[in-house]
C-alpha cells in the first residue's frame, strides 16, 4: 500500500460519506495505491454504522473503532500502529481539510522531507480559536526550534518510518513535527485550503489551552531530560538550597550583631527553601536510579540508520 489516509473522529455522521468522496476525488489523479482508515473514538451517534456501510462498500476502507473516547491523540496512535502505507495522511473529519491538497503534499515528501504539515493560511474558523492558536505556535516555535505556522494542522503527511517511531499519547497529537524533529526527521510545511465547519460543531473546549501547555512542558522534558533527571532537577534544587542557605548566612550575620532573628519569617522562609532543595535533588537521584535501570531496555524515539562496512562504495 503506498498512502493509508487515517481519519480520527468523534460523533461526524454527516461529514463521512461526503469525506470518503472527496478523499477519493483527490486521490483519483495519482498513480498510487490507496486507504482510508477511520478510527471511532467512541461516538455516540450513527457514526459506526455508516463507517460499517462503507466498509462493506469499497474495499479499501478500513475502521478501528474504540469502545469509549479516549481522545484523538490515542485514536492517532492505534491509528499509526496499524496503517500499512509507506506514506500516512493525517486529516480531521470535519471537512474542513481539504483532500485535494493532499497531492502537493505528497510533492514534498517526494523531495525529501520526512513530514510535511498544512498551514491554513486563511482559516475559516472565529477569532477566539484563531487568536489562542497563533500565540500557541509562536510560542511552540519559541521554546522547540520548530517554527511553523500552524502546528495543529489536522491535514499532515508522513513518512511511515516517522509514524513508527515517534510515539502519540496523551494530548502530544498537537506536537508530532516537534516530535519528529526531535527524533531526527525534517519537517516543512505548504499552504492548504481551510473550509468552515459544515456540520456539528468542534470537540475541544477551552481546556485544551491548558492541556497544550502542559503538553509542551512534558515534549521539552522527554527531549531534554528523560535520560539525565538530575540534570533538571539538580539545577533547581540547587538553586533552592542555595537561596536558602544565603538567607540563613544574612540572619547568623544578624544574630551576631545582636538582632533578634527568632520571630522573623525569613528564618522560617530561608529553611524552608533548604529542605525543599534536598527534596528536589533527592526526586533527581531516584529518577538518575531509575533511568540506569531502564537504559537498557529503553525504547528510543529517534532516527537511526545503520551502515555497515560491507555497505559501503567508493
Amino acid at each position: 500500500m503506498d498512502v493509508t489516509i487515517l481519519v480520527p473522529l468523534y460523533n461526524e455522521e454527516e461529514s463521512l460519506r461526503e469525506l470518503y468522496k472527496a478523499v477519493q476525488a483527490g486521490m483519483s489523479p495519482l498513480d498510487r495505491s490507496w486507504e482510508i482508515l477511520f478510527v471511532n473514538d467512541g461516538s455516540t451517534d450513527s457514526s459506526m454504522e455508516i463507517l460499517e456501510q462503507l466498509h462493506g462498500e469499497y474495499e479499501n476502507v478500513g475502521v478501528i473503532a474504540f469502545g469509549r473516547n479516549l481522545g484523538k491523540s490515542a485514536a492517532m496512535s492505534v491509528g499509526f500502529k496499524e496503517a500499512s502505507g509507506q506514506i500516512v495522511i493525517t486529516m480531521d473529519a470535519d471537512l474542513q481539510d481539504d483532500p485535494a491538497e493532499i497531492p502537493q503534499m505528497l510533492k514534498r515528501l517526494d523531495d525529501g522531507f520526512d513530514l510535511v504539515s498544512g498551514w491554513k493560511r486563511e482559516r475559516k474558523d472565529p477569532l477566539s480559536k484563531r487568536l489562542p492558536s497563533k500565540v500557541f505556535n509562536w510560542t511552540t516555535g519559541l521554546v522547540s526550534g520548530v517554527h511553523l505556522h500552524d502546528m495543529n494542522c489536522g491535514l499532515k503527511a508522513y513518512r511511515r518510518e516517522v509514524v513508527k517511531t515517534i510515539k502519540v499519547y496523551g494530548e502530544l497529537h498537537r506536537y508530532t513535527p516537534v516530535l519528529a524533529h526531535f527524533a531526527g526527521f525534517s519537517v516543512t510545511e505548504v499552504p492548504v485550503r481551510h473550509h468552515p465547519r459544515r456540520f456539528g460543531h468542534s470537540k475541544f473546549g477551552a481546556e485544551r489551552f491548558l492541556k497544550g501547555f502542559f503538553d509542551l512542558l512534558t515534549v521539552l522534558f522527554l527531549r531534554r531530560y528523560i535520560m539525565r533527571p538530575l540534570h533538571l532537577f539538580g539545577t533547581l534544587g540547587a538553586a533552592l538550597f542555595a537561596g536558602g542557605f544565603g538567607i540563613g548566612v544574612y540572619l547568623t550575620v544578624v544574630k551576631i550583631a545582636g538582632g533578634a532573628i527568632g520571630r522573623r519569617p525569613l528564618l522560617t522562609f530561608g529553611i524552608l527553601l533548604m529542605v525543599l532543595g534536598v527534596q528536589i535533588v533527592s526526586f533527581g537521584l531516584l529518577g538518575e536510579m531509575l533511568a540506569n535501570l531502564r537504559s537498557d531496555d529503553m525504547d528510543y524515539p529517534i532516527r537511526a540508520r545503520l551502515v555497515r562496512r560491507g555497505d559501503a562504495t567508493g
